[in-house]
């Protein structure tokens, strides 16, 4: 998990607890019956509603969501500027190396298909789609995940009514109510908690990371096309940063020192005056 995302946690759970024990004893506000209804019942519903292979693949882009870092969009620009100049001063096929290295599938499929001489028309198409299914899929795993935590606080609401029934059940015995009345009254606290400080917050965190990872996607598209229809590594790096924010614009990528020092291209390949700085 990202550490600001670590710190807002842990503080989020300091203020709730605390508040909890201004009020008095803190574990009065767990009951072990009203839990198991709530959670449950809740994923009871929801194994009856998805199926489990969809459910494993929500948790699968969760856990791959908190645990891997996606590049900035300026990382992706650098990255697709430095390949434009790599294919000027040694060709498309030296590529072939870039594609086993990264570590973004979709740069790496778009790579193969640059080395595997997939026309202009063709890279467009085959990536489109990809990113069309893409967020298909992942708006799926954000519709289960809201679906799940509207289904809590009505669990919660069950948890209340048998709590309530057991009360009625027991009136004039002080014993039975003094067990019942923590389960009506916790059911729809733990129902709440659930649905709006864990589901909810994951299908935004959800939502937040595929347009974050679609943004990334059309820079490589837009970058891979241009790569393919032979445009200036300058002139890309202009059309590649209209992308980022003002504030990400800053700075130059394409410099003959950078160049130097990326490619290793002193003395064979690549002389001071042999290749025209400008030209890249």
């Amino acid at each position: 998990m990202e550490r600001n995302k670590l710190i807002g946690l842990i503080i989020c759970i300091f203020f709730i607890v605390t508040g909890f024990a201004i009020n008095g004893n803190v574990a009065i506000y767990f009951n072990l019956v009203a839990f198991l209804i709530v959670l449950g019942g809740t994923f009871g519903a929801a194994f009856l509603s998805f199926r489990m292979e969809r459910l494993s693949i929500v948790y699968k882009v969760l856990r791959a969501s908190y645990q891997t870092e996606v590049k900035t969009p300026k990382e992706i620009v650098e990255i697709l500027v430095d390949l434009s100049v790599k294919r000027r001063i040694k060709g498309v096929l030296s590529l072939q190396g870039d594609q086993e290295e990264t570590s973004i599938m979709f740069l790496r499929r778009s790579l193969g298909f640059l080395v595997d001489g997939y026309t202009k028309d063709q890279i467009k198409e085959i990536l489109t789609t990809e990113m069309y299914f893409f967020k298909f899929r992942r708006e799926e795993s954000e519709r289960v995940l809201r679906t799940i935590a509207e289904l809590c606080p009505s669990f919660g609401l069950i948890g209340s009514i048998v709590g309530l029934i057991g009360m009625l059940a027991g009136v004039g015995d002080s014993s039975v109510i003094l067990k019942t009345i923590p389960v009506a009254l916790t059911s729809t606290l733990y129902g709440v908690i659930l649905a709006n400080f864990f589901l909810l917050p994951f299908a935004a965190h959800m939502r937040e990371r595929t347009d974050q990872e679609l943004l990334l996607q059309k820079i490589i598209l837009e970058g891979v096309v241009a790569i393919k229809s032979e445009l200036g590594p300058r002139v890309l790096e202009m059309k590649l940063k209209s992308f980022l924010t003002p504030s990400s614009r800053q700075g130059r990528i394409i410099s003959l020192k950078r160049i130097q020092k990326l490619f290793k291209i002193w003395s064979d390949d690549y002389k001071p005056g042999t290749v025209d700085e400008s030209a890249v």
